[in-house]
């Protein structure tokens, strides 16, 4: 049932950005009299799932959800059906539009993605806010994991600022992270600027299973216990671990430093119960562990009181909805910078369809769904305008040269430069789904 909820959810939004981003291009296409031979949801080599002809264009659905096409005569596309230009071109081709009336046209679906993006973004604005954990009240700074730790971030530390900029929100800040030249914290009462280590980068993206790498921090105060040193030194539920060997212990994560350096080792644990100051005497594990859970409760708790939400005006949840969008976009510019880094290799982590319905809530969250929905509108915007062959930032790279020129680019260079991106575009889908089935095994 979750997995079908997911796969409902998906092809949902991918369906909404495939046929407003086609529209994108259909529209201009109308307004300048071309005529647009085909509209089709998702790809349909071989067979389509539905089709219906309404004028001189065939509407239908095709079976391979990986995006959808508009046909327009007289235009060198991804169907690579070049009969029609050996003919002279007709007033209703592509081809004999003004390169202006080409270039609105191919950047119609890009617009669109970019529009659709910041009306969603300003809807939830409106609708619901923004929630999001803010580190300024992280008042004990945070707390990191061993990848976290690897990136250069410190127990204790203060998220001031990343790559200059102010940083207040722990869910925008984990990911700015990753993909910073410089992280700004507060440490010891001094500020430190370092460049995130690449190392912690790469095994953050490597993970099995998305974590946190840095949380806020929380007192050790004992939730379970388990057959151990703890409970055979009368360690109790509530206790609330304060010390060890006289060293005094405010956090979880300073308790599990100290411990990871006395591994299998005589120690003095002092605990405050019921407001009472107790000593008790055990030996660590060859781990460094002494057998107990911190209490989740507590931590969530803690966790929760970082909560802020923050509700908007109409004009300002316009101006914050632009600002998303830009954001979303920027965002996903640094990540593809990301897949070329020898260190990082972030092609290795590259997800598709498959990658996507497991991103997608196991139950319907509709502010989930529409946040990811806006997010991935500006993700397709920033793809499509890449100037490859066979995409619509291909097809406007063309047509701007011809603008500077005056001069178009000859039809037998745009037929060979279109094969050459639908063979990269192919076997970049092959690479996808096939990264998708490697972790669907392997994972």
């Amino acid at each position: 049932m979750e997995l079908a909820t997911q796969i409902f959810q998906f092809i949902l939004s991918i369906s909404i950005l495939v046929v407003l981003h086609e529209l994108g291009h259909f529209l201009p296409a109308k307004w300048f009299k071309c005529r647009v031979e085909k509209f089709y949801l998702f790809f349909d080599p071989w067979f389509s799932l539905f089709k219906k002809k309404i004028g001189e264009t065939e509407y239908g659905i095709g079976w391979l959800p990986f995006g959808g096409y508009v046909k327009i005569s007289g235009m060198v596309d991804e169907s690579m059906d070049t009969e029609q230009l050996k003919q002279p071109a007709q007033p209703w081709e592509f081809r004999s539009k003004p390169a202006w009336q080409r270039l609105i046209i191919m950047l119609g679906g890009i617009i669109v993605n970019l529009i659709l993006a910041w009306a969603i973004f300003t809807g939830l604005n409106l609708s619901v806010g923004e929630q999001y954990h803010d580190l300024a009240k992280f008042q004990n700074g945070i707390a990191v994991s061993e990848e976290g730790a690897m990136m250069g971030l410190q127990n204790g530390d203060k998220i001031l600022k990343i790559d200059g900029k102010p940083a207040e929100r722990l869910e925008n800040s984990m990911i700015n992270m990753l993909l910073a030249d410089e992280v700004t914290v507060e440490r010891n009462g001094k500020e430190v600027t370092f460049k995130p280590n690449e190392d912690g980068i790469a095994h953050i993206l490597g993970a099995k299973t998305a974590k946190l790498y840095i949380s806020n921090r929380f007192a050790p105060v004992v939730d379970s216990i388990i057959e151990g040193p703890a409970k055979q030194a009368g360690l109790q539920i509530g206790d609330k671990i304060v010390g060890v060997d006289g060293k005094k212990i405010n956090f979880q994560d300073e308790l599990i430093q100290d411990l990871s350096n006395k591994k299998n080792t005589p120690i003095k644990l002092e605990v405050l119960r019921n407001s009472e100051l107790k000593t008790l005497d055990l030996t660590t594990t060859k781990d460094g562990k002494i057998g107990y859970f911190q209490n989740k409760n507590l931590a969530l708790k803690a966790f929760e009181q970082t909560e802020t939400t923050k509700e908007y005006s109409f004009f300002p949840a316009i101006g914050r909805g632009f600002e998303r969008t830009v954001e979303s976009l920027t965002m996903q510019i640094k990540q593809f910078k990301l897949m070329f880094n020898k260190k990082i290799k972030g092609y290795k982590n590259v997800g598709g369809p498959i990658a996507i319905i497991k991103m997608m809530p196991k139950e319907i969250d509709w502010v989930a769904f529409w946040s990811f929905t806006a997010m991935f509108s500006a993700w397709l915007a920033f793809l499509n305008l890449l100037p490859i062959p066979g995409l619509d930032g291909g097809h406007a790279l063309f047509t701007t040269w011809e603008l500077i020129t005056g001069k178009p680019v000859p039809q037998k260079v745009l037929e060979n430069a279109q094969m050459i991106g639908v063979i990269f575009l192919m076997g970049l889908m092959l690479l996808i789904f096939g990264s998708d089935i490697y972790k669907l095994i392997v994972k």
